[in-house]
């Protein structure tokens, strides 16, 4: 068995498809790069992207759906934070690629 057979199940692949969908809108990506490795709050994402509550709490709804985002509330504030290591290695790579440099 190679290196690379683990990643060849159906479940990790039908698990990155879901988690590649779910951050594929421009708004979500930008969304992702907000929270970046930290825990933001409702508020702050609308705050650094925006657009309206309305419209950001769809976006982190459909991604906390798909296991992309985690939450926490504390008293009458909802924070976000990206709930998976290789999510945020994945944004760290689109970073890296789309942002890292000007043509």
């Amino acid at each position: 068995m190679d290196n690379h057979s683990y990643l060849m199940t159906d479940d990790h692949i039908n698990q990155a498809s879901r988690a590649m969908k779910a951050m594929s809108h421009p708004l979500r990506l930008k969304i992702l790069c907000v929270l970046g490795d930290r825990e933001v709050s409702v508020q702050d994402i609308v705050d650094q992207v925006g657009t309206t509550q309305s419209n950001i709490s769809q976006h982190l709804a459909l991604m906390r759906e798909k296991g992309v985002l985690r939450t926490r509330k504390d008293a009458n504030r909802v924070y976000y934070r990206v709930g998976d290591i290789r999510t945020l290695e994945v944004i760290a790579m689109l970073r890296d690629v789309f942002c890292g440099f000007s043509r």
